[in-house]
């Protein structure tokens, strides 16, 4: 399952990524919004979002936004979830956030790729897998943690 959010910055863009997923016939459930509103919150949205994946071994999110930044970091609140976040850099980075991170969920900076950039991303994103293994121990250390300041 993929579970997919926006806030308005990325609301066009997650449209045509929803039909790209269907195309390519992923499971997928649109977590808003599902009426452009410009002066939405993207936490609404991404929040929920992030739940979802957490909730649910396995699945994935992809997250939208103008620079996904925000978004990011909205969904990393939420615990089991790994946000990585891409804006149009080298593809390799998609690739080691699965591999080495076992990302779960995608955050794209909607202002700063085009379609066909983001249907790559997200087919990488989708076929990439974790490699496990000295990484593991490293994403259990940082579940285990509460860090205050």
């Amino acid at each position: 399952m993929i579970y997919i959010a926006s806030d308005h910055a990325g609301f066009e863009l997650k449209k045509q990524i929803l039909q790209h997923l269907k195309n390519t016939d992923q499971e997928v459930e649109d977590c808003g919004p599902l009426l452009l509103d410009p002066a939405d919150d993207y936490p609404d949205f991404i929040i929920p979002c992030g739940q979802k994946v957490a909730q649910n071994p396995g699945s994935m999110g992809i997250i939208l936004g103008r620079s996904g930044n925000g978004e990011a970091m909205a969904a990393n609140k939420v615990k089991g979830v790994r946000a990585a976040l891409y804006y149009g850099t080298h593809e390799e980075i998609i690739r080691l956030a699965r591999e080495h991170n076992n990302a779960n969920v995608l955050s794209l900076g909607a202002q700063f790729l085009t379609i066909d950039q983001v249907k790559r991303a997200i087919d990488l994103f989708i076929e990439t897998k974790f490699e496990g293994g000295r990484h593991q121990r490293r994403i259990e250390k940082i579940a285990q943690q509460e860090i205050r300041s």
